[in-house]
C-alpha cells in the first residue's frame, strides 16, 4: 500500500469487476484472525474511490481469446492436432497446464484494451510473455 499512499492526491485508481469478486471471496474465505486485515484493506480500497471496470465490450473478449490462444500455442503444443479446431480437441488444455488463472487472463485483457497498468502481487509470467509490451505489469508489494 505504500506505493498507493505515495500517489498524488488526484490520482485515479481502477479495479476490475473480477478483482472485486476475488476481494469478496477473500473476505468470505479468510479465518476470523485475518478478518481485521481484510477489512482494513477493503476500507483502504474504498477510500480511494476506484473506478470499476466491467466486462462490457467485445474488445476485451477478443483480447482474452487472443491471449489464451497465444498461451495455448506456447504451452500446450502436445495437445495440438493437425487440422482440428480447438473445440474438436479430445483433451483441451486446462488453465493449470497453461500456467495461468482464468481471472488473471481476463484482468490482463481488460488492462491491455484500456491501456492501463496492471498492478498485482503476482508475477503473471506466462501472460506477460505472450502479451509482450502490450501489457504493463507492476508489482507494488515488493
Amino acid at each position: 500500500m505504500s506505493y498507493v499512499r505515495r500517489l498524488p492526491p488526484d490520482s485515479r485508481l481502477g479495479i476490475s469487476i473480477i478483482t472485486w469478486g476475488e476481494v469478496v471471496y477473500g473476505h468470505r474465505a479468510v479465518s476470523t484472525q485475518e478478518a481485521p486485515i481484510q477489512a482494513e484493506y477493503l476500507q483502504f480500497i474504498m477510500s480511494k474511490g476506484p473506478k470499476t471496470f466491467f466486462l462490457d465490450d467485445m474488445h476485451t473478449a477478443r483480447t482474452y481469446g487472443e491471449l489464451r490462444a497465444l498461451l495455448f500455442d506456447k504451452y500446450a503444443q502436445k495437445k495440438k492436432r493437425s487440422g482440428l479446431r480447438p473445440e474438436q480437441l479430445f483433451d483441451p488444455a486446462t488453465s493449470l497446464e497453461l500456467g495461468i488463472q482464468e481471472n488473471d487472463l481476463w484482468i490482463a485483457a481488460q488492462a491491455m484494451v484500456k491501456n492501463l497498468t496492471l498492478v498485482t502481487s503476482e508475477k503473471l509470467r506466462r501472460i506477460s510473455e505472450v502479451a509482450g509490451d502490450k501489457l504493463d505489469i507492476k508489482n507494488w508489494t515488493t
